[in-house]
């Protein structure tokens, strides 16, 4: 008996272990996503249950323009919502990534090679004078007496006096201050920019306070170190932030302007209030004129500028006496938010001619799709070489040469990046994904609808970024170095742009264009968005949402292209040409003659490249009686051939050579010269993943065949998609072409 014991439990562990393995790819996710809850439903919706925290700040904070440095305090109400108690908090230090001990530099790969640039060996070597991170002067509760904390890279751990309960909050403060950090040198998502030719800085202020972590019920506190490359989860709050400057700058920022007269001219608070009511160009409420002569005249006087922003999770500014101001309103639903550019002289004429426009087409078109956008105003500020999101300002690039032209492409470049960073306000913002963990729930959907505005709105753009022709370069690359879309953001290496943006803008794209088709897929989305709206989703809410409003089982679709590295590489293997010729019955054994076009040359006894074979005969039989089982009723076989007669009969055998499954899209080309796009949906794969065969019945004869015609599919291979079978050396789109 215990010998058979053993026996059959090695047997059961083996058994399990098989299953484990196995995982079709049309196996249901169950098992892979988070057990449903109270807090988040098996639908993808917030459940009943659903909680979050909130975090408010009110902040006032000096840029010192003379030394580059921004010194603050901050008041944070931290209101406890979760269903337990809270003994510490956990507070992000971002800008501790650029101390001289930070684990970003202590991990970051470098090397020494000869002819190196003195920039890249000042930055790797750490040969710079620059000092940055924060000095953290206090941290205190709301009686003014101070708190314990400890500081672990960028994060700090402040303990409470005693446990924070459920539906309490705390009262506590910091001061602080730090160098702001020169991009040109540093980098950085933020920072400042000098220009030696008039000797003024733009400073692009973010990440500057301490900021709240996310605590959750997905991972209890989201505290993971900020490495640089997997960006920020924030919790939403309401800011009441001020901000003294030199008093002849212009700053944007998050929020809503609080005090008008205090900061700007009369003529400017006329200019700003005919922008709000005027709709269709912009109205320019700082001229380049009255920017160039404020670079030559520097005022040593301050003012504070005061803003306020309820329920966003961050806030970030933009600050300099360069800035040309322009504004224009657009109509949203019942709301008119003020899209709004700051630029020096070096962004033009490009940016008075495209920022703007470019703001007022994202907000109209994502808000279509999505939401209809609930913030008052959104800013576009330009900057050299960077692309930042932050709730309603983000930071953009697309700079003309010198003398004010540029061409195409860097027309491309800079409307591409202020219609992604102006979406932002939507993916992560607004839907509030864990950026550091998922890239690509912000940054590859942000992507998809970034190309979807530009399809809609700039038809003479680049639209195959973000497309599945687009990222065929990447799917077909090295599997060694590759890892999946779910991937943790800081942990992707070479990946890290394919996987956050394009591909999962190329699997959106095929998902709306081929799998679920435009209603289907627009309506599914637009739930999942309003759904999310201020809160915290995950992978699974999307994926159970996408499906659960579609009625489409993508289970498959999501296993592929987000959990494996596989690729679309489907080979036309084989086409057999039948056909029938006559409906004359033998009398003898009621058999039927037919001609088949088997394509498997007589002569060489493998398979044809071509249709010159012809059909050749094969037989077609009376259905034989004990087919029937025991239904009384019978086919009429002649009723059949004579429906068939005259038609072209033809066997596509396929084989998934990449591993990833895939809808089949044929394009058929008949002798006569017109063509037929048949679709077949990806479960044509269900039973066997890597072969298939189907029989297509046609009234034409075919001359060519050609799966995935358009580039629909991301099929990494295409040459092998055509049949008649071509030399190696003909192009796919040439085969295209030619049959044009």
């Amino acid at each position: 008996m215990r010998k058979l014991s053993i026996v059959c439990l090695l047997a059961l562990c083996f058994a399990a272990n098989a299953q484990q393995k196995w995982q079709g790819k049309f196996e249901q996710l169950d098992q892979m996503l988070p057990t449903p809850n109270t807090y988040r439903s098996s639908s993808g919706t917030p459940g009943p249950a659903y909680w979050q925290q909130r975090a408010d700040y009110v902040i006032s904070a000096e840029l010192n323009d003379d030394n580059q440095s921004i010194s603050g305090s901050e008041t944070i109400t931290y209101f406890n919502q979760a269903p337990e108690e809270l003994k510490y908090l956990w507070v992000q230090l971002d800008q501790n990534i650029n101390a001289d001990n930070s684990m970003t530099r202590k991990t970051s790969g470098s090397g020494i090679r000869d002819s190196i640039p003195a920039k890249f060996l000042a930055t790797s070597a750490a040969a710079l004078d620059y000092k940055g991170g924060f000095n953290i002067k206090s941290v205190k509760d709301a009686a003014g007496k101070d708190l314990p904390y400890v500081i672990n890279y960028t994060m700090m751990r402040v303990d409470m006096p005693k446990p924070l309960k459920n539906g309490e909050q705390f009262v506590f403060s910091i001061e602080w201050s730090y160098n702001i950090n020169d991009r040109m040198l540093v980098g950085g998502r933020s920072g400042m920019e000098f220009f030696p030719d008039d000797g003024n800085y733009v400073y692009t202020i973010a990440q500057w306070f301490p900021r709240m972590c996310v605590f959750d019920d997905y991972e209890g506190w989201q505290n993971k170190q900020f490495l640089g490359g997997g960006e920020f989860a924030l919790t939403f709050g309401n800011y009441k932030v001020r901000l003294t400057v030199p008093a002849d700058h212009i700053v944007g920022a998050s929020g809503w302007l609080q005090n008008p007269k205090d900061v700007l001219t009369s003529e400017q608070i006329t200019r700003f209030e005919k922008a709000r009511k005027t709709f269709d160009q912009p109205v320019f409420i700082v001229t380049a004129a009255e920017a160039l002569k404020k670079e030559k005249e520097r005022s040593k006087k301050k003012s504070t500028w005061e803003f306020h922003a309820d329920n966003v999770r961050d806030f970030a500014f933009a600050s300099s006496r360069k800035f040309i101001w322009d504004a224009v309103a657009v109509k949203v639903g019942d709301k008119t938010p003020l899209a709004q550019s700051l630029y020096g002289k070096e962004g033009n004429p490009l940016w008075e001619k495209e920022s703007t426009k470019a703001i007022k087409n994202t907000l109209e078109v994502y808000s279509a799709r999505t939401f209809d956008y609930p913030y008052p105003t959104a800013y576009s500020v330009h900057g050299a070489s960077i692309g930042m999101e932050y709730p309603m300002i983000c930071f953009n690039f697309g700079r003309p040469d010198k003398d004010g032209k540029y061409n195409d492409r860097k027309r491309d470049g800079m409307i591409s990046v202020v219609v992604h960073e102006v979406g932002h306000n939507f993916f992560p913002m607004i839907v509030n994904n864990d950026e550091r963990q998922c890239t690509w729930m912000d940054e590859g959907l942000n992507t998809f609808l970034e190309k979807e505005t530009k399809r809609e709105r700039y038809p003479e753009l680049d639209l195959v970024h973000g497309t599945p022709k687009g990222i065929v370069p990447f799917m077909k690359g090295d599997k060694n170095v590759m890892r999946p879309v779910m991937a943790m953001s800081d942990n992707q290496a070479g990946s890290f742009g394919p996987n956050g943006y394009t591909k999962p803008s190329a699997a959106l794209t095929l998902l709306r264009e081929t799998v679920m088709g435009p209603e289907l897929f627009d309506k599914a989305f637009k739930e999942y968005s309003q759904r999310w709206m201020f809160k915290h989703p995950k992978p699974g809410d999307f994926f159970r949402t996408m499906e659960d409003a579609s009625a489409v089982d993508l289970d498959w679709f999501w296993r592929g292209w987000f959990y494996t590295t596989d690729n679309v590489d489907l080979t036309v293997d084989n086409v057999k040409w039948f056909k029938v010729k006559s409906t004359t019955v033998d009398p003898e054994n009621k058999n039927v003659k037919v001609k088949q076009g088997d394509l498997a040359a007589k002569s060489n006894g493998g398979n044809a490249t071509d249709f010159s074979q012809g059909p050749q005969e094969f037989t077609v039989i009376n259905t034989p009686d004990n087919m029937y089982g025991e239904f009384r009723n019978k086919i009429d076989d002649n009723a059949v051939r004579k429906k068939l007669e005259g038609k072209n009969i033809y066997e596509v055998t396929l084989k998934n050579t990449g591993g990833l499954v895939s809808p089949v899209i044929i394009e058929w080309t008949y002798k006569d010269g017109s063509k037929e796009i048949e679709r077949i949906p990806a479960e044509i794969w269900r039973n066997n993943e890597y072969e298939v065969k189907k029989v297509f019945i046609k009234d034409k004869e075919v001359t060519n065949m050609l799966v995935d015609p358009n580039f629909e599919t991301a099929d990494v291979n295409v040459n092998d998609n055509v049949f008649p079978k071509k030399p190696a050396e003909n192009k796919f789109d040439q085969i295209k072409k030619g049959s044009n």
